[in-house]
């Protein structure tokens, strides 16, 4: 396996049904799926007992464990397999709400080692669709001290104290960890965020499921995840120039830029990592190593760091570049 040449991989998405989710991860991004209520599409996942499966090429089959595995550096760049060994640093998401997400916050670093053995959950949303007047919730609307956070958590009046933002396509957020949030109904976004699927659900709306019953609670946990001292810096301001790699968000755990491709780009892979790139909107073509592949509006795809020159073609196309 270590003697295959490396090639532009894709994989097959874990398609996750929610309570809270819809049909356009089928409708508007061609999932293909008989699942009714998929809420996420988990497209590349090292998370345990949910790791994604190659779809194409000479790894057709292989797990992303098994490639991290057997590739190592040439999978995901030297300084980052120094720092994460065998596993893969991200997790890239694809998430449809119909409706409203539980208010929500994930642990730090340090909180999620501690008590649940994984990495923290820093994660930013893009924006690829919609509805009239849907929104998110990000952080706080006022100064919040712990006691007045639970005098509203107690009083189911939580919703008073939060910051609700209307979005549109293109609207991004980087929500940090202790950041409490949650995705509206009508709001269909890509998320990239840590190898993580801790979550502290804090409120969720008081709805039930089939069988009636409500979905578990994580206040006690919660309530020292929280950053009540979070500034509001959580909107994203980025620039939409053309056939270049747009910043978005740089934190320690992802980079991610804006590229919008209407020409023919050669990328060169100088940052010893692997590179991922979400089609937001459109069609291009990624050819490496003699290999081309097509992405297309919901498909997600990526470059190894042993790559270290590919070339980008589109019409009109908009991709998320991520790299770490």
């Amino acid at each position: 396996m270590k003697q295959t040449p490396l090639y532009p991989i894709k994989f097959t998405p874990i398609l996750k049904t929610k309570i809270w989710g819809g049909e356009k991860l089928k409708t508007v991004l061609n999932k293909q799926s008989n699942l009714t209520q998929i809420g996420e599409s988990w497209e590349i996942s090292d998370v345990k007992g949910d790791t994604s499966i190659v779809s194409n090429g000479a790894f057709k089959g292989r797990s992303l464990k098994e490639l991290q595995e057997t590739l190592k550096a040439d999978l995901i760049g030297k300084k980052n397999y120094k720092t994460f060994g065998d596993k893969f640093p991200l997790l890239i998401k694809f998430i449809d709400a119909k409706q409203d997400l539980s208010i929500q916050l994930h642990p730090n670093d340090e909180l999620a080692a501690q008590r649940h053995d994984s990495f923290g959950k820093t994660e930013m949303w893009y924006v690829l669709q919609a509805d009239a007047a849907s929104n998110l919730i990000v952080g706080f609307n006022q100064k919040v001290t712990p006691e007045v956070y639970l005098k509203h958590l107690e009083a189911k009046t939580l919703t008073e104290i939060l910051n609700v933002d209307t979005v549109n396509t293109g609207d991004t957020y980087f929500i940090e960890v202790g950041r409490v949030h949650a995705i509206g109904a009508g709001v269909m976004v890509a998320e990239i965020q840590q190898t993580s699927d801790v979550t502290y659900r804090v409120y969720d709306w008081d709805r039930v499921d089939a069988q009636g019953n409500e979905r578990e609670l994580h206040n006690d946990l919660a309530i020292d995840a929280i950053d009540f001292d979070m500034p509001d810096n959580f909107r994203v301001d980025y620039s939409q120039i053309e056939n270049t790699s747009n910043a978005m968000v740089s934190c320690p755990y992802f980079t991610t830029n804006y590229l919008k491709v209407s020409t023919e780009l050669h990328k060169e892979n100088t940052t010893d990592s692997f590179f991922i790139y979400m089609c937001v909107e459109g069609t291009a073509e990624i050819v490496a190593n003699g290999v081309t592949e097509v992405l297309s509006k919901g498909e997600t795809l990526l470059i190894p760091a042993g790559i270290k020159a590919y070339n980008i073609k589109a019409k009109d196309a908009t991709l998320l570049e991520v790299y770490v």
